[in-house]
């Protein structure tokens, strides 16, 4: 197959959601177009291909469109899971798919008005950017303690080796932390703080935090992954 014929992956580097796309595509081994796309100046076949315009988004070959990230994930995943990624050590695929649906929603409503207060001025909870912030970092905490505890018991969120809701969450957990890595650092999740250190330093995530240029119609095709598949 050419480059030219490969699915296309709409991007960001920094988007939690495109990270965990990014991961099951490496892991699995599949190979894809990289788009890089600048949020503020989104390019029109972007929008054309999802008119939600958000990242990431996968087209196929045959013109479907995946943009829902963790359906890119299993997508990847379902061709090719050297790793096991969807059969979880412990538990089964619907309570792991529980877990992601708590990171997705609960959590990442706190974790968007603790990074992000003057964004939310009119929820109901805010009085101050400084206090409204803090009240949702108290309540991600508690969450975050829960993840703590599964990965204090069993070395991952479920069993002793990584499964998608590893893969799923992590870059979201990375981002919390990233706001005030200082306060981070001095809570009580050891294990949790092990856990995000150890997939900061993985491979498979470092193999896809490269940077490319923004993609425009006169880019050459990026290839991703661009080395070996990272497992």
């Amino acid at each position: 197959m050419s480059l030219s014929d490969l699915p296309i992956l709409y991007s960001f580097r920094r988007c939690p959601y495109a990270m965990r796309a990014r991961l099951a595509i490496a892991a699995s081994g599949v190979s894809c177009q990289l788009r890089e796309v600048v949020l503020r100046d989104k390019p029109e076949a972007l929008r054309l291909a999802s008119p939600k315009a958000t990242v990431p988004v996968l087209v196929l070959p045959d013109g479907k469109v995946i943009d829902e990230s963790l359906d890119i994930m299993r997508w990847a995943l379902a061709i090719r899971d050297p790793k096991q990624y969807l059969q979880p050590e412990q538990g089964d695929a619907q309570q792991m798919l529980a877990l992601i649906a708590a990171n997705d929603g609960p959590f990442k409503r706190h974790l968007d008005c603790y990074k992000y207060p003057d964004r939310h001025t009119e929820d109901e909870q805010f009085t101050d950017a400084a206090s409204f912030s803090a009240l949702h970092r108290a309540q991600a905490s508690e969450l975050l303690m829960g993840l703590n505890a599964r990965i204090e018991q069993q070395g991952y969120l479920m069993g002793q080796r990584p499964c998608l809701a590893d893969l799923a969450i992590a870059p979201f957990v990375r981002q919390f932390a990233q706001v005030d890595r200082a306060w981070f650092d001095a809570q009580a999740w050891t294990a949790l703080s092990s856990w995000l250190l150890d997939f900061q330093s993985s491979p498979l995530f470092l193999s896809i935090m490269d940077k490319y240029p923004a993609w425009t119609p006169e880019s050459e095709v990026v290839r991703f992954p661009a080395v070996r598949p990272c497992t």
